[in-house]
């Protein structure tokens, strides 16, 4: 029991190697790909879309060099283990992507000043399709395995995927309608624009919730209720309060005070305060730590 559960993290962070490293090699591909056709047809809005790609190659070596650290065990100097390692390349990931979305909007405006407007070709089209499917297929294969193993980061790598998609569309759009309308130039601009607000949409998704993790935010109201539901329905329990909770990585910490009829004895409130904690972790809501105080209950509400 004790060799599979070790194993349980390993084969863990295998399989969100494996799935970045693929990506990886994606969206260099991609990039490179989006950025040459874009500089020869001149599509500001596809090289702001290679841009994305090549932001998708950074958090996705920040992956690959984070799991070796956020899956080791606790230890001594890291009793509650590395798993704020995996917040910190969440939080860098939404960094990424917000930067790369103001460059974007400052390029395009300037542009537009500039008047210095071109109509792209079709080969723009092209590589915008074949961006937005692999990238969607991309994004399908690593959010299911982000929410297999319950890795926040390899969630968030995976929205940078389907940003990256979503971020094409935009592109083969403009040159659909420069091509009908001749005149409407600007559109690449406005494309590039586009592309812009579904990486802020993004980069305010993933950074939120990993900062709040970073500053110790706790579990949100429902998954405090329902903790509490648990701890009250063991028998023995006459009262809880003292509820706190924290994120360490995927994971939620738990650590609450529980009361119990003063005149038991010390081991039966132990055995209590373990049937607690065994029903808490085996509840769900991603627990992977649960410490119970135990205190004597004397009457009243």
């Amino acid at each position: 029991m004790n060799a599979a559960a070790e194993s349980e993290p390993q084969a863990s962070a295998a399989l969100i190697r494996r799935v970045t490293l693929v990506g990886l090699i994606i969206d260099l591909g991609l990039s490179g790909l989006k950025g040459l056709v874009g500089a020869l047809v001149e599509s500001q809005a596809l090289v702001a879309d290679a841009v994305h790609s090549i932001s998708d190659s950074i958090t996705d070596l920040a992956v690959l060099v984070g799991v070796r650290f956020w899956s080791a065990p606790p230890d001594d100097c890291h009793p509650h283990g590395h798993g704020r390692i995996e917040t910190v390349i969440s939080f860098f990931i939404g960094l990424a992507l917000f930067a790369v979305a103001v460059g974007i909007v400052i390029k395009s405006f300037t542009s537009m000043l500039e008047g210095s407007s071109n109509l792209p070709g079709w080969p723009a089209f092209f590589a915008a399709l074949v961006s937005i499917g692999i990238k969607e297929w991309l994004y399908r294969w690593t959010i299911a395995v982000g929410r297999k193993v319950g890795s926040p980061a390899v969630i968030a790598n995976a929205w940078h995927h389907r940003s990256d998609a979503l971020s094409s569309l935009p592109v083969a759009l403009s040159v659909v309608v420069g091509w009908a309308f001749p005149s409407f130039r600007f559109l690449d601009q406005i494309a590039a624009i586009v592309v812009s607000v579904f990486l802020l949409k993004a980069a305010r998704d993933i950074s939120l919730p990993s900062l709040g993790d970073l500053v110790d935010a706790g579990a949100d109201p429902e998954a405090r209720r329902a903790i509490e539901e648990e701890a009250l329905g063991v028998e023995g329990v006459e009262g809880l309060h003292a509820l706190r909770t924290r994120h360490i990585g995927s994971g939620l910490s738990v650590d609450l005070h529980i009361q119990v009829q003063s005149t038991i004895s010390v081991r039966e409130g132990h055995d209590i305060a373990g049937e607690v904690k065994a029903r808490l972790l085996q509840a769900g809501h991603d627990i992977k730590d649960v410490l119970v105080h135990v205190e004597p209950f004397e009457g009243g509400s």
